[in-house]
């Protein structure tokens, strides 16, 4: 029985183990690519979105790629943007992108490899 024990207690340690390394913590890469993956994709449902305030059609065009040195310009651009204050979903979406542009800046300065600096492929 003792041997059956054993092998039980190893099998938790070890499923134990692979949780734990799954559960590890975000890194600042992983933080900035899901941040920018979830601000492109609710820029993309607030443009088809039917109900939202014409103004939406004219904010500077959302495009994220954090590769690309570009972007940090994108972000203050669409940040600095002054209409559409009043729409409740632009202004959510100004706000992750300062968070966004401050984490780039700020925190994960050290940690981002920019691959290129070309501003067009951003349009």
């Amino acid at each position: 029985e003792l041997p059956t024990t054993k092998m039980l207690l190893s099998l938790i340690a070890l499923l134990s183990a692979a949780l734990l390394a799954r559960a590890a913590p975000p890194t600042c890469y992983s933080r900035v690519l899901s941040l920018s993956k979830e601000i492109t994709k609710s820029f993309k449902e607030l443009q088809t979105s039917k109900a939202v305030d014409p103004c939406v059609e004219t904010l500077p065009r959302l495009y994220l790629d954090i590769h690309n040195y570009c972007v940090l310009t994108k972000l203050r651009d669409f940040v600095a943007y002054p209409r559409c204050e009043r729409v409740l979903e632009v202004s959510e979406l100004k706000e992750k992108a300062r968070s966004l542009y401050t984490i780039m800046i700020s925190y994960c300065r050290r940690d981002l490899v920019f691959l290129t600096d070309d501003c067009n492929a951003l349009e």
